[in-house]
């Protein structure tokens, strides 16, 4: 085995190996509290603006440090890996009867590309590190998204960039498009300088937001957002708020896309990240015909995958609904009678918008011959005025 490198020969080793594996940023930040974003924190929660994410208040107070999670780590790397767009992501929301998926899930999921590497730097990085001061090895943890840790806050204090207005992390070299992972580690490394803030008056990402899920910059009330509604949570959609959607049926870029660091952003090296082309621009019709193991082998790797055939189709029908496009009322017919009541309530909300005199003439059979409550509510729900 070979000696122990110091600490400065341990930080280059992390810095090329970290490059050679692929990573677009690096960067170490100590493992101790942000008092600033643990208050931040605890004002989101406080306020309700995280929803029906209950994790978030269960894991408040290990979220506050790093040390709540592994009290023996004392610095923190925290790696970014770039998966910007080779087309312009808006350009989807434009299609009324395509399906617009984030940039984030139209290719392989991101936690497994991440991790991988993660695990292989850790593993290189202990090989080189030596031992601890009572003589045992050092360790490392690595995480992707999957652990109690404030990760933009530590992207943040690590130098990679700073959170914007629009509460993600934003680079000056690559823009909003940065998948973040972190490796704890006992090893004492030298912090980066944090990021510093340069939003400035800027106010892009607030004014682009369809639902106004912003109620002041630098807070987000994920109750609108986009990607928490076609995502993170299982309740149906607010009526208000679904034809904000338009036809973003997993996730939204529009905050992200509007940055204007993102001039320097480049598209992503990595070929497991680039878009497959099915996941671009999908068609509606193809989407709402979508059963449980067609859903599967679609998303099969894919980040989709995770919330299920049922909620996906769901959110199609909210852009079938929003589309006004008639060729799309045969599929939302055929979804009326879909063994899901969340698939079936929304192709009754998506009736309702693209024939309305249809969707009135046949509520008095559908409420006679249903028992879903959810379902039932839809159909009462449909305004005689729309008729």
């Amino acid at each position: 085995m070979a000696d122990p490198l110091s600490p400065a020969a341990l930080r280059r080793f992390l810095d090329t190996d970290a490059r050679r594996l692929g990573f677009d940023a690096v960067g170490v930040a100590r493992a101790g509290e942000n008092a600033a974003a643990a208050a931040h924190l605890d004002a989101f929660v406080e306020a309700g603006f995280h929803g029906t994410m209950g994790w978030l208040p269960e894991t408040a107070g290990r979220r506050r440090s790093v040390g709540s999670l592994w009290p023996e780590a004392r610095s923190v790397i925290v790696l970014g890996l770039n998966y910007g767009p080779d087309e312009d992501p808006l350009a989807v929301n434009a299609m009324a009867d395509r399906g617009a998926i984030s940039v984030y899930a139209r290719h392989r999921d991101y936690h497994d590309v991440v991790k991988g590497k993660l695990k292989e730097l850790a593993g290189r990085l202990l090989a080189r590190a030596g031992t601890r001061a009572d003589g045992t090895p050092h360790e490392v943890k690595v995480f992707v998204d999957t652990a109690p840790l404030m990760e933009k806050p530590l992207g943040e204090a690590a130098g990679l960039g700073w959170q914007g207005k629009h509460t993600n992390l934003v680079s000056r070299r690559h823009g909003s498009w940065l998948f973040l992972g972190s490796i704890l580690t006992t090893l004492e490394l030298e912090p980066d300088a944090p990021g510093t803030d340069s939003c400035g008056s800027c106010r892009r990402c607030q004014d682009a937001c369809p639902t106004e899920a912003f109620p002041e910059p630098y807070r987000l009330d994920a109750r609108r957002c986009i990607s928490y509604l076609t995502i993170e949570t299982r309740h149906i959609v607010p009526r208000e708020l679904r034809p904000r959607i338009g036809n973003r049926v997993y996730g939204c870029d529009d905050c992200l896309a509007v940055c204007p660091w993102n001039k320097f952003a480049s598209t992503a090296r990595e070929a497991k990240l680039r878009a497959r082309d099915d996941l671009r621009a999908p068609r509606l019709t193809d989407l709402l015909a979508l059963d449980d193991a067609t859903f599967r082998a679609l998303f099969s790797g894919s980040p989709i995958k995770r919330i299920g055939r049922d909620k996906f189709v769901s959110n199609c029908l909210i852009a079938a609904g929003n589309s006004g496009d008639p060729a799309l009322l045969a599929p939302v017919r055929e979804r009326l009678g879909d063994e899901a009541p969340l698939v079936r309530a929304m192709a009754v909300w998506a009736l309702a918008r693209l024939a309305p005199a249809e969707a009135l003439a046949g509520r008095p059979d559908a409420l006679h011959n249903e028992a879903d409550d959810l379902v039932r509510s839809e159909w009462d729900a449909i305004d005689r005025q729309d008729a």
